[in-house]
């Protein structure tokens, strides 16, 4: 591979904004990929991979790199250089990398691959936090699944297809998937590819959703007809998948704290021919009220640290903080107690999460059942605990539960 200047340059200025100004990668990806229209998909390519994998590495580059926080651009260019030797890239004779002591990196990695907090490239008390939660051999392994590059897949709105018209459809634009049996609307892509430019993703015939996502609107069992309230709808991925499990009949009510995730869903529900869903800003506890006992189904995809998708979202290992593990505990709960009260009885709920820490997982919901007034009316029914390195998708925990009637 040869490095040219100007997206080594792109990938230099895109460091600085993650590491320095705390922006996210996403993003500042995003924004990078915007810079030039002459680039080809092969240079988009580069630009966006490179800044995920120096910034899904950086704890295990700043330290062969020696160097210290905040980065300036000679440290952002000797990190590019470490990534660029242990990836087998030919340093081309730039004045950013005429010292660049190549046997030395290489030596550093081999001694730090050595130990799992630089290895895996993960803060310490995340580390410890995983160990103490996890075991140590469970945790090592989820580790090293959460550091491979995440699959890209695909979830069949079936309001609009089936899933082998959209695998042909795709086939014709020389896109390549594979079906996975027991996940029954998902396809997988060969090779990553931008979806998002296809006439088949404009016409709404399918959403960008992992396989581990797309199994909690099925665990909490909706069907036609019913009312159905997603808590925390987010930008709706979820909510889109139970309005096609329900073929767009009864009612959907999707609710979120935040209206700008509301009208991204209202975007998105518009182009999946998705009819039935309502939506409701929670701007009081007025809202949650009105909907108490009236639901059969209520869906909590509740916040979390996120320690499940962390293939997907790697700068996130760099913004969490212990306190913040603390407070979304706390937010759990809270949310648990309050939105359990919308399901009416003989109505069933379920409580998710993108972690894969028991503490946010099993140890909430057993704590829901146990100390809260309204947690004694629920039945625990079953959950399901998905690990990435069981699955090779996003780490997940779903939880189900019926009110007595």
């Amino acid at each position: 591979m040869r490095l040219h200047r100007n997206l080594c340059f792109t990938v230099i200025d895109s460091l600085g904004f993650i590491f320095n100004d705390g922006e996210y990668a996403d993003k500042v990806v995003a924004r990078a990929l915007k810079k030039d229209k002459r680039w080809g998909s092969a240079d988009r390519k580069f630009v966006a991979e490179t800044i995920y994998e120096i910034v899904r590495w950086k704890r295990l580059y700043v330290e062969i790199a020696e160097v210290k926080e905040p980065y300036d651009r000679d440290n952002l260019w000797r990190i590019f250089a470490v990534w660029a030797v242990l990836r087998g890239i030919q340093l081309p004779d730039w004045k950013y990398f005429e010292e660049t002591p190549i046997r030395r990196i290489k030596g550093r990695f081999d001694e730090l691959s050595k130990i799992r907090k630089y290895r895996e490239a993960i803060p310490d008390w995340m580390d410890e936090l995983g160990v103490k939660e996890l075991g140590e051999e469970k945790w090592s392994k989820e580790l090293a699944a959460q550091n491979e590059q995440a699959k890209v897949i695909l979830r069949v709105n079936t309001l609009k297809t089936t899933r082998e018209k959209l695998r042909a459809l795709l086939m014709d634009a020389n896109i390549e998937t594979i079906i996975l049996p027991e996940y029954p609307d998902a396809l997988v892509l060969k090779e990553r590819a931008n979806v998002f430019l296809t006439d088949m993703f404009k016409e709404g015939l399918f959403e960008v959703q992992d396989a581990s996502s797309q199994l909690v609107a099925r665990f909490l069992e909706v069907e036609p007809g019913m009312r159905v309230v997603d808590t925390c709808a987010g930008a709706g991925g979820k909510t889109l998948h139970m309005a096609a499990l329900m073929q767009n009949k009864g009612q959907l009510i999707a609710m979120d704290l935040y209206e700008s995730k509301l009208k991204q869903l209202k975007i998105r529900a518009k182009r999946d021919s998705a009819f039935n869903i309502e939506y409701r800003i929670i701007d009081s506890t007025k809202v949650i009220k009105k909907l108490h006992e009236k639901a059969d189904r209520v869906l909590i995809d509740a916040p979390c640290s996120g320690l499940g998708v962390l293939k997907r979202n790697p700068d996130s290992k760099w913004k969490l903080q212990p306190e913040f593990i603390d407070n979304i505990k706390k937010t759990q709960a809270e949310v648990l107690e309050n939105y359990s009260k919308i399901v009416k009885p003989g109505g069933k709920l379920v409580y998710a999460t993108c972690s894969v820490l028991p503490s946010e997982n099993q140890e909430q919901v057993k704590r829901f059942l146990d100390e809260t007034e309204i947690g004694k009316e629920f039945t625990f029914i079953k959950d399901q605990k998905v690990l990435a390195s069981e699955s090779g998708f996003d780490g997940f925990y779903m939880a189900l539960m019926e009110r007595k009637k």
